[in-house]
């Protein structure tokens, strides 16, 4: 098993393993409906909810890393809920109209 903040930095959700940390300390991440720490073992079959950027995201892990690797290879990590997706793709024409994220709210 794998810590929750390594895992989302490894399917690179973050830049950074710091940045992983500081969204699940401050609790944009939830495991399984619920908030988490970054030390919590993730498992294949988790449903991992954040806030990443504009956007809020729900991923299935349906495979487990602690390596950085490339973007092809850190898809393979996950699967996005169909329903997030659909809401994601909706949204983008309201997001381009906001102009660019504030550097505070970058994940």
């Amino acid at each position: 098993m794998i810590r929750t903040d390594k895992w989302l930095w490894a399917a690179r959700f973050y830049k950074t393993r710091a940045q992983a940390k500081e969204a699940v300390d401050g609790g944009k991440v939830k495991v399984n409906g619920a908030r988490t720490k970054p030390a919590k073992e993730i498992k294949i079959n988790d449903l991992v909810e954040f806030k990443a950027g504009w956007d809020d995201r729900a991923v299935l892990v349906t495979a487990l890393s602690d390596i950085r690797s490339g973007a092809a290879e850190a898809a393979r990590l996950f699967e996005e809920t169909a329903a997030r997706l659909q809401n994601r793709e909706t949204a983008r024409p309201k997001r381009a109209s906001l102009g660019p994220m504030p550097n505070g709210d970058r994940p």
